[in-house]
């Protein structure tokens, strides 16, 4: 049975993570070794296996396209229709993949040192997004997830598997409303004129933990670009919780 330990000695674990301050209450926390690099493998396995991935197609800026990725949506009973870009996932249930939930607890117990909203799951129901990118042609189009069922400053955790990717976070300008969700459209290169300040970039390694808090969604978008060397397969799940009301 697959069981998701976070590292046993949090202490030690903790000098290795790396805390970004977005700033304006925006932050990024990052732990390359949040699972064990043999146990992340397992579960890699059993999410490639038993998870039925769907490549849907979109409705973005008036047009239609394939979505550039695969994707399943597992969801707490009673939450409100997940949409974007026209389309609407059927809602998994968390009882159909057991994994899923012992990996929600680890990131909940590691949350605990992270001082992260995951430290009381008792209060929320939560969703996860997994997502599967094939290759380096795959990838993931800017966009914030400030959906209103997350509140006003969700804490949102990624756990990555298998083939690492770029993650880049850029600062939403003028226009961001137009650009909050482009899945037809690779993320583009930063300009050289940008500011550091405004862009950031991290490696997610196999087996790894992002959490994106405060005002992240708000004044940031984030994406996963295109990579001509990334041969491989990446998995991502993506943990939502929904504060009760």
């Amino acid at each position: 049975m697959l069981k998701a330990n976070p590292n046993p000695n949090p202490k030690d674990d903790s000098k290795k993570s790396r805390t970004v301050d977005l700033g304006n209450g925006s932050s990024v926390i990052y732990v390359p070794r949040f699972l064990a690099y043999d146990v992340a493998w397992e579960f890699f396995n059993y999410l490639d296996n038993h998870i039925p991935w769907t490549r849907p197609t979109l409705r973005v800026f008036g047009r239609s396209c394939t979505q550039p990725r695969d994707t399943c949506y597992v969801a707490s009973a009673g939450l409100p229709d997940l949409i974007y870009s026209g389309y609407q996932p059927h809602a998994h249930s968390w009882d159909n993949f057991p994994p899923l939930e012992d990996i929600l607890d680890a990131v909940s117990m590691r949350s605990s040192h992270l001082t992260c909203v995951f430290l009381v799951p008792s209060l929320v129901r939560s969703n996860v997004f997994a997502c599967l990118l094939k290759g380096g042609n795959d990838y993931v189009g800017w966009h914030s997830d400030d959906e209103k069922l997350y509140g006003s400053t969700p804490e949102i955790a990624s756990v990555s598997f298998g083939c690492e990717r770029d993650f880049i976070l850029k600062k939403k300008s003028g226009k961001s409303s137009q650009e909050r969700r482009s899945d037809d459209k690779p993320p583009l290169k930063r300009s050289s004129k940008s500011s550091q300040d405004d862009q950031h970039s991290f490696m997610l390694k196999h087996g790894s933990l992002l959490v994106m808090r405060g005002n992240t969604q708000r004044d940031w978008l984030h994406s996963v670009p295109k990579r001509a060397k990334a041969e491989t397969t990446r998995i991502n799940l993506t943990f939502r919780l929904v504060l009760q009301e």
